[in-house]
Parts: structure tokens; sequence; C-alpha cells
């Protein structure tokens, strides 16, 4: 060797342009870049059908207390109807007042004759019902009527 080549630190070789050059850092890097990609998918894909499953969860949800709600509200409407306030307070004993009172809130003068509520009578034994013969119509004839047979009774052929 010369002097001045000893004196040199080597030097690699370098390729010439044409020569093929190793591709595995590049294929690696795309085949992690497509696994990544692949992988981020299947991830979002997931928390979407989880969202889709809470979503659908939730509607039923919604439609069960919904209809729940419209039962409460019919159970409210029957219950807060004139007629079965009515009802409930007499079973309570209130009784219906017949002569109402104002007061005229500027004056705080009292309007009308104040006087208090009597108890309902007690309800007595409807009296036997009286039937009443239909009253004919002028001009025609009415219906015969006959009384009903007799339970076990046997009619007789009319003239023997």
């Amino acid at each position: 060797m010369t002097s001045a080549q000893e004196g040199r630190t080597p030097v690699r070789a370098r390729r010439p342009a044409g020569a093929p050059t190793s591709r595995t850092p590049f294929v690696l890097l795309m085949v992690l870049l497509l696994g990544g990609g692949l992988l981020g998918l299947l991830l979002l894909n997931t928390a979407l059908n989880q969202g889709s499953f809470e979503q659908s969860r939730l509607k039923k949800q919604n439609s069960r207390l919904s209809d729940e709600e419209q039962a409460l509200r019919r159970e409210l409407d029957a219950v807060s109807a004139p007629g079965e306030l009515a009802r409930q307070a007499e079973q309570l004993g209130m009784v219906p007042g017949t002569n109402p009172v104002f007061i005229d809130p500027v004056t705080g003068q009292v309007l009308g004759t104040p006087k208090p509520a009597s108890p309902r009578p007690t309800p007595t034994q409807p009296a036997a019902t009286v039937p009443v013969a239909p009253t004919p119509v002028p001009g025609t004839t009415p219906a015969p009527t006959t009384p009903p047979a007799a339970a076990g009774a046997t009619t007789a052929p009319a003239g023997r």
C-alpha cells in the first residue's frame, strides 16, 4: 500500500446507479401502515356498532317509557274525572255545596248568604213500580194482550 492510502479511512464502495437496492424496509413500512390502518378501521367499526346497539336499547327504553306514560295518563284521567271525584267525595262523607258565597278581593266584602251544607238524605227503598198500560193512538186498534202462561200449565183446546 502506498503511504497516501494508509492514512485514509476506508470508504465503502458505492453501488452503481443501476444496481438493485434492498426493498425490505419499504415493504415492512407498507405492511405496518396497512396493518395499522386496518386495525384502526376495525376499532372504529366496533365503536360505531357499540353506539348503534346503545341507540337501539335507548329507543326501546324510550318506547317502553312512552307507553307507561300513556297508561299513567289514562289512569290519571279516569281517577280525576268529575264523576269519579264526586263518587270518592261522597264515599268520604262530603256533600255538595248548595249556595256558593264569593268574596270580593278588592273590598273584602262577602257576596251572597252563606249557609251550611246539609247532609244528603239516606236513600230509601224505591216504591214498587206499577205497570202503566200504553195509551192507544187514535185510529188504531190496540193489540190484544194475553197473560203469560203459568209454568207447567197446559192449554186445553177451545170448545171441548
